[in-house]
């Protein structure tokens, strides 16, 4: 298989809500520095590289991309990049976003939102992106509490035309039924990966695929290397894939995410324009039922930690 000509639109496409966007998508996370995310030694990544990066992105039919306005690093932002990149924007381009975390101008992490400041992350988020709208809102929750006053405010927000949709990231089943009493759910973001996932993610996974959501794994590559990137030696099974399908073990990896059903959107995140290439191209690799049974068996026998 090669990239030459493969675009995002071979990965096919699903609604988030009224937006039609292509299964394989970009995340914006790892666009502002070189190296692990959110390390304050990390060195700054290169404007004018990440700046081609994302218009090469586009030029490639991807037209979702994730972000967040605490995705920056001491000279970056991703919401900035992406504004500098891309603005004004291509009408069918989603830009999804999320709200909870926050962190201060040096890099520490803040105490999560109250529901109170989830306004002042909104705008934010609309000041950075140079929008008067934010496409898909997702709250990102810290761990398994109730959720209800933190989505009502953003439902209110929506209400106020500052939202079009809503989603979630990081929850259990029980926090995406309580959302769902509240307002629509568009997609649920949690860590799902071949080999690691955040508990419950398996069960959302199917209830989402039954209720027409969206599910985005986030570190679908990276797996317990989380943040880091691909951490230690890949399995045996996902290597010979690759060898027998000419293809990186990447791009297996991207292919099982896509391939656990067509309410899956996959958001690979790079500043290496090459990456970017072979990510996109890996929304065409098909892989056998056979495969995709043996690559199960090692989701089915992980033992994966909470996430932050």
């Amino acid at each position: 298989m090669t990239t030459e000509t493969l675009a995002a639109a071979a990965s096919g496409t699903w609604r988030l809500g009224d937006l039609t966007v292509n299964r394989i998508g970009f995340g914006a996370m790892r666009l502002t520095q070189k190296g692990a995310a959110f390390d304050d030694d990390a060195a700054p990544s290169d404007r004018d590289r990440a700046i081609a990066v994302l218009r090469r992105a586009v030029e490639l039919g991807v037209n979702h991309i994730d972000t967040a306005a605490f995705y920056f690093s001491s000279l970056r932002s991703a919401n900035e990049l992406i504004n500098r990149a891309l603005g004004p924007y291509p009408d069918d381009l989603v830009i999804t976003t999320k709200v909870g975390p926050g962190r201060a101008p040096s890099g520490d992490w803040l105490p999560w939102a109250r529901p109170e400041q989830l306004r002042g992350q909104v705008e934010e988020n609309l000041r950075q992106l140079g929008r008067d709208h934010l496409d898909v809102v997702n709250l990102r929750t810290y761990g398994p509490a109730p959720i209800a006053e933190h989505f009502g405010v953003l439902a209110e927000l929506r209400g106020k035309g500052l939202i079009r949709h809503l989603g979630l990231s990081n929850v259990r089943p029980p926090q995406l039924a309580e959302a769902q009493a509240i307002a629509p759910v568009v997609c649920v973001q949690n860590r799902f990966a071949v080999d690691s996932s955040l508990p419950g993610s398996s069960e959302l996974l199917r209830i989402c695929g039954e209720e027409g959501i969206a599910f985005v794994p986030f570190y679908s590559i990276a797996g317990e290397g989380r943040e880091a990137g691909p951490v230690g030696s890949e399995r045996p099974e996902i290597l010979a894939m690759a060898r027998a399908h000419g293809v990186s073990s990447v791009q297996v990896r991207l292919a099982w995410t896509l391939h656990q059903g067509s309410h899956v959107l996959a958001i690979p995140g790079t500043g290496n324009p090459a990456h970017l290439e072979a990510n996109v191209a890996a929304g065409a690799l098909r892989l056998s039922p056979e495969e995709l049974t043996l690559l199960q068996q090692g989701l089915s026998a992980a033992v994966a930690p909470q996430a932050r």
